[in-house]
């Protein structure tokens, strides 16, 4: 079975969050489920640069303004399509904003092309790959579903998965007449959304499946509170809408060969202390592996909760615990972890940007994970946390309920805890769970098996590509033959 799959990003190629790691998991853990997938992603400059070999399949003489071409590539595993579109990608910056943090004026071209040539190629435009499914990955490739349904070439079933409800791809009503769609797409039963143009909107719609990255977050955007005014649809389209958890790369997040850090297994932990040590060491703590010492690998946003912990530091002097954090984004709150770490020095440590390595090594020597996040898909670093031994302490929402088994009363004695859950999501509860934590880490049986339970769990791509091999099977036509639609 053939499916392409259409994202605006693709791990190791061009990434800014967890879409490009999904998106560059999945061919590979699709293999043995019997499917060959494809990537569509547009040419950026750092695409385009790690591309050894291309061929030229189709060329546009005109892509919304300028020519294109749409060349086949391998990097390592993945086979690509990529749409060398010079007048939408070759630009400074990132894939959706300048350098200078503004989004460019034309987003909404720049991934309407991706969409168009997407839909083009699910209808035949290359012979020697006809896909059954397109699979499309958030706002970017949202529009993917709306060229295949208007249009009247045979199509292909069409998947869309979302990463994060948060971004829908909205603009204005002026930017309809430049997508070369029908008068009739313009409507509600369509790509038309409070009045303007919502990408999103537009393959929750029109995709045959919608899918989003864990089972109670697809609970949770058919309310109110998290649905981000899509609650509606999103309800009305229930029975088209699966949650399936994301996995990681086992072989990159593996703490036996991680040539990043010292390295142990759930059944020799030893090694681990010399993890936690250099950490400590890094960030300038005081070297006492006895402390409890707590990491954070994130984005500094309202999502990510960790305003929250500014309202509960002193619980981890209360708890005689320590604090370091990897973290980016919002310049308020970097300004105000930056003090904290300033003032309770030995205490706090705090690193602002992102370093992989030193991902690795929170990971591989922090006694627990935090991620206090007021809504979160999946999440990837709890599993990753999982992985090495590192207890997630997180928030019961999204991904993070799905993922993680508290240690309360009953799972501790039933031994099958893999971490710590709190509710509601607010400081007063985050300080609660710290402590509870911290609690916990003094008993050493207790918290040898939580760290084991959790390297044991299974957070490969194995079960989700299963799922998503379902989820193609029920889409796909029984039966295609393919016209060649002009480009």
């Amino acid at each position: 079975m053939n499916i392409l799959s259409v994202a605006s990003e693709l791990f190791p190629l061009i990434k800014t969050g967890g879409l490009a790691d999904v998106a560059g998991a999945l061919p590979g853990a699709l293999q043995a489920e019997g499917v060959a997938m494809r990537s569509l992603i547009p040419g950026y400059r750092p695409v385009m640069a790690a591309l050894k070999k291309t061929e030229q399949v189709v060329a546009f003489d005109d892509l919304f303004g300028a020519p294109a071409k749409l060349l086949a590539a391998k990097v390592g595993a993945l086979n690509l399509f990529v749409l060398d579109a010079p007048h939408f990608y070759a630009r400074d910056g990132g894939p959706y904003a300048g350098a200078d943090g503004q989004d460019f004026t034309d987003n909404a071209l720049r991934f309407a092309a991706l969409a168009k040539v997407g839909a083009l190629i699910g209808q035949g435009l290359v012979p020697a790959f006809v896909p059954h499914v397109v699979h499309a990955h958030d706002w970017q490739a949202g529009l993917t579903a709306a060229y295949l349904h208007y249009n009247d070439a045979p199509r292909p079933g069409s998947v869309i998965t979302v990463h994060n409800l948060a971004f829908q791809g909205q603009f204005g009503a002026d930017v309809f007449g430049q997508l070369g769609l029908p008068p009739q797409a313009f409507s509600i039963e369509g790509v038309e959304y409070y009045g303007g143009v919502g990408f999103l909107k537009a393959g929750l719609q029109l995709s045959d499946r919608i899918t989003t990255v864990s089972p109670t977050y697809a609970q949770e955007i058919q309310t109110p509170h998290a649905g981000m005014g899509l609650d509606g649809l999103l309800r009305a389209r229930a029975g088209a809408l699966s949650g399936i958890l994301n996995g990681i790369d086992c072989d990159i997040w593996n703490p036996q060969t991680d040539k990043m850090i010292a390295n142990y297994s759930a059944k020799i932990l030893g090694p681990r202390l010399a993890n936690k040590k250099a950490l400590q060491e890094r960030f300038g703590l005081d070297r006492d592996d006895k402390k409890f010492l707590v990491g954070i690998v994130s984005r500094l946003s309202w999502q990510k909760g960790l305003d929250l912990l500014l309202g509960c530091l002193a619980t981890f002097e209360a708890c005689d615990a320590q604090l370091v954090m990897l973290v980016s984004g919002d310049s308020a709150l970097e300004a105000a972890f930056q003090e904290e770490a300033r003032t309770q020095a030995g205490r706090i440590g705090a690193h602002f940007g992102y370093e992989e390595k030193l991902a690795h090594l929170i990971q591989a020597g922090a006694d627990a994970i935090l991620l206090p996040s007021r809504f979160e898909p999946c999440g990837l670093t709890q599993l990753c946390a999982l992985r090495y031994g590192a207890a997630p302490i997180v928030a019961r929402v999204g991904g993070l309920a799905d993922t993680i088994v508290d240690a309360n009363e009953m799972a501790v004695q039933a031994g099958c805890a893999t971490g710590l859950q709190f509710a509601p999501v607010t400081s007063e509860a985050l300080s609660g769970a710290l402590r509870r934590g911290a609690n916990l880490f003094q008993q050493k049986k207790i918290w040898k098996k939580i760290q084991s339970n959790g390297m044991k769990t299974d957070v490969s791509w194995t079960h989700p590509a299963k799922h998503y091999a379902e989820i193609y099977r029920q889409v796909a036509p029984p039966q295609r033959e393919v016209a060649r639609p002009a480009a």
